[in-house]
């Protein structure tokens, strides 16, 4: 996979959440980290994407904001 996203994290699928829209994607990138993605449910049964496996959150943002209280 070659992709220009410079931010790529390999992680196993732990949960699938299919919407009537979109599905909620929860990956577990380290022991007890993890990224969640909503994506369409139409891009969620093309990749045909099973709890357990393995897959990758791609980031791609123009900004990445931090904030503090």
């Amino acid at each position: 996979m070659q992709v220009s996203a410079r931010n790529s994290l390999k992680g196993v699928i732990q949960s699938i959440h299919v919407g009537a829209v979109n599905a909620e994607i929860t990956l577990e990138i380290g022991p007890g980290l993890t990224v969640v993605s909503v994506i369409t449910k139409a891009s969620a049964e093309a990749l045909d994407l099973t709890v357990g496996q393995e897959a990758y959150a791609v980031i791609k943002a123009s900004d990445v904001l931090v904030a503090v209280d």
